[in-house]
């Protein structure tokens, strides 16, 4: 379906970003691999080349807005179009609210707020002159729902949210889409990566406290699905591509819980009271710890 399409793919060189590049690949969209890890790059575009597909190589750091801007415009010079610019490229902190540090709070919103102007502008000026194209920005549950120890993140990917609707709401009957996709946990190296030290030591000890206060205080715990592979969310954007849709929630259970918090904040946030409080007491023996 996709045969003569040209896709941006930020953050390519790894998780979300390599995995959807591949689909979109073997759909027969010419990929265009945009990330800093050069070599990383090189080792995908060689999968999917050797996979029969079209790639191409374009290392970039997106919170640059020169590097973001000139991916935009040499991919029209060489290809002529773009039907589709994913903005994948993000990264978490972890920090509560009093420890975020302002270079944290900067490099959050650098990353995952501004670069979508950076990419999105040059991006819309091809997309308007062919009358059609595909504005795919990677949010967050983090963007629909409040979470603990990381607020940077989770206050840039609600900016993220709220751009996409805004863009929509610009881009009505022109013929270009936007959509909004908000991953829950998905196997990546995200929570291993994140500014100020990595959350999986806090995500793995927390599951029996979790567990624990949730049968202790009889709360039943959000219903979303587990932990699902890149993979598994790039066949979901596919399925967006091919019917398009404002919102994207990967994991089952999901788009409820934003519904449920949607009508009472306050109930949403009691289902949240065993991972908040075991998330919060292995918090604090880490930060005790150093």
């Amino acid at each position: 379906m996709l045969t003569d399409k040209v896709a941006i793919v930020t953050g390519a060189s790894s998780g979300i970003g390599a995995a959807l590049a591949q689909v979109l690949a073997r759909e027969g969209a010419t990929v265009v691999l945009a990330a800093r890890r050069i070599d990383k790059l090189y080792e995908l575009a060689q999968i999917i080349i050797s996979a029969g597909g079209k790639a191409v190589v374009h290392p970039t750091d997106v919170t640059v807005k020169a590097e973001a801007e000139y991916l935009v415009h040499q991919t029209v010079e060489d290809l002529k179009r773009i039907d589709i610019l994913v903005n994948n490229a993000g990264r978490g902190h972890f920090a509560n609210v009093e420890d975020t540090t302002d270079e944290m709070i900067q490099s959050m919103f650098k990353l995952n707020v501004y670069s979508l102007w950076y990419t999105v502008r040059p991006a819309l000026k091809q997309m308007k002159q062919q009358g059609s194209g595909h504005i795919i920005n990677i949010a967050s549950m983090a963007g629909k729902l409040g979470y603990p120890y990381n607020s940077a993140y989770v206050a840039a990917k609600h900016a993220v949210v709220g751009f996409t609707m805004a863009l929509r709401q610009e881009l009505l009957e022109t013929g270009i889409h936007a959509t909004v996709v908000c991953p829950a946990g998905v196997k990546t190296d995200w929570a291993n990566v994140t500014e100020g030290g990595s959350m999986l030591p806090m995500f793995s000890e927390s599951g029996p406290i979790i567990k624990k206060i949730a049968a202790e205080r009889d709360i039943p715990l959000p219903q979303i699905e587990g932990v699902i592979s890149s993979e598994t969310v790039a066949e979901r954007i596919l399925e967006c591509i091919r019917n398009p849709v404002a919102e994207v929630y990967t994991q089952k259970g999901a788009k409820e819980f934003v519904e449920l918090a949607t009508r009472s904040r306050e109930e949403a946030e009691r289902h949240m009271i065993p991972v908040v409080l075991g998330e919060r007491e292995v918090y604090e023996r880490l930060k005790k710890s150093g």
